[in-house]
Parts: C-alpha cells; sequence; structure tokens
C-alpha cells in the first residue's frame, strides 16, 4: 500500500522548479480563478520558510504592501503555480525568518548575497508545432517587402562656443 502512494506521489513532483532557500527573493507566478475567468497573479517577495517534503512542501513569503506585512503560502509542487523566478539570493543564517515579522520599511530588508550569480532557468525553444500555420499556398510572392522607412534628418542645430572668460585687470598696489 505504501509503495503505491509513494508512485503516486513521485508523479505529482514538479522538477522545473529553481532552487531557492530562505532569504532569497522570489517572484511566484500562480492562477487565480475569479468565477470564470482564470488570471495569473504575481506575488514577490522573501522566502520567509520552507517547511514539509514531498508533494506536501511549502514555502511563505513575505512582503509589503502599502506599509502592511502580507504574508503567503504556497504548496511547492501545486499545478496552480506556473512559475517561479528568483531575484536575489540572500545571505542570511536561519533557516525560519520570523524576526522579519516585527520588521518594517528598510528594517525589513535581507541582505543580497554578493559574489553568487542567480540561477538562470532557460525555457524552451518554440517549436514548429507553437508557430502560426503558414497559407497552405506558402507566403505571398507578389506583397512588396516591407521595410522601416528611416526618419527625416533634421539639420544639426548650431553649436555655439562659449564666449572666451574676459581676463582680471590687475589689481594696483
Amino acid at each position: 500500500m505504501n509503495r503505491v502512494i509513494d508512485s503516486l506521489e513521485q508523479r505529482q513532483l514538479r522538477s522545473d522548479l529553481p532552487p531557492f532557500k530562505a532569504g532569497d527573493s522570489v517572484r511566484v507566478h500562480f492562477q487565480v480563478i475569479e468565477g470564470q475567468r482564470r488570471r495569473v497573479q504575481v506575488f514577490e517577495g522573501i522566502v520567509i520558510k520552507r517547511q514539509g517534503a514531498g508533494v506536501r512542501e511549502t514555502f511563505t513569503v513575505r512582503k509589503q504592501s502599502f506599509g502592511v506585512g502580507v504574508e503567503r503560502t504556497f504548496p511547492l509542487h501545486s499545478p496552480k503555480i506556473e512559475r517561479i523566478e528568483v531575484t536575489a539570493i540572500g545571505d542570511v543564517n536561519r533557516a525560519k525568518l520570523y524576526y522579519l515579522r516585527g520588521k518594517v520599511g528598510k528594517r525589513a530588508r535581507v541582505r543580497a548575497k554578493r559574489g553568487v550569480a542567480l540561477p538562470v532557468m532557460e525555457t524552451p525553444a518554440p517549436t514548429e508545432s507553437d508557430m502560426p500555420p503558414e497559407d497552405a499556398t506558402g507566403p505571398e510572392t507578389d506583397a512588396e517587402p516591407v521595410t522601416a522607412e528611416e526618419p527625416a534628418e533634421e539639420p544639426e542645430a548650431a553649436v555655439e562656443e562659449p564666449a572666451a572668460e574676459p581676463e582680471a585687470e590687475p589689481v594696483p598696489e
């Protein structure tokens, strides 16, 4: 029975997530359903904790919005999360940054780690199936090629040279 549950959980784990930890600044793109509409909402802030393991792993992001602290907890492997971008790597010595809850403004900042490059997640190049289909007869050959018009050249304004400063007269002693 346990092997069945483990195999189901393995299939639900996401592998397209960047590595991040507490103290990192992230931008989370997730789907919000409002009535019949679905839209992507972005929540940007500092990760204050990661907890759990497997499909039950969650992380909490905190941001300041109009002087009020806002925290949101996300399931890490949720299909509602479209992507996570790591914007900065924080230099902290704690796994849980609960002390940020008592800080406001500049005091709530986390120092960025120096000399560390951000991990780059490559997006796959568009394939031919992603491209819009061309007309069945092919591209039109009768059409004139579209060229960008160069802006008309304006005559350059005459640049006046600054007048020489008058020489100081010697002061009689």
